[in-house]
């Protein structure tokens, strides 16, 4: 899973937050996206939850727009 692979490659993370970054990528993936998509997906939910976005719908809404918006 994108997600799983990109917190743990940021080691800062712990396991509730882990939790809640996979069910936010699971809200927002979907089937014929190819792992790039998925990686970039992934990308930015960490981004804005780093940013400060811990709703959870917040950055289900915020994370489907690109970066630098």
């Amino acid at each position: 899973m994108a997600i799983r692979q990109r917190a743990l490659e940021a080691e800062i993370f712990d396991p509730e937050e882990l939790e809640f970054l996979a069910r936010v990528f699971d809200r927002l993936k979907y089937d014929g996206q190819i792992t790039e998509q998925r990686e970039a997906l992934a990308s930015r939910i960490i981004a804005n939850f780093m940013a400060g976005i811990v709703d959870e719908n917040e950055l289900v809404s915020l994370s489907r727009l690109p970066l630098g918006r």
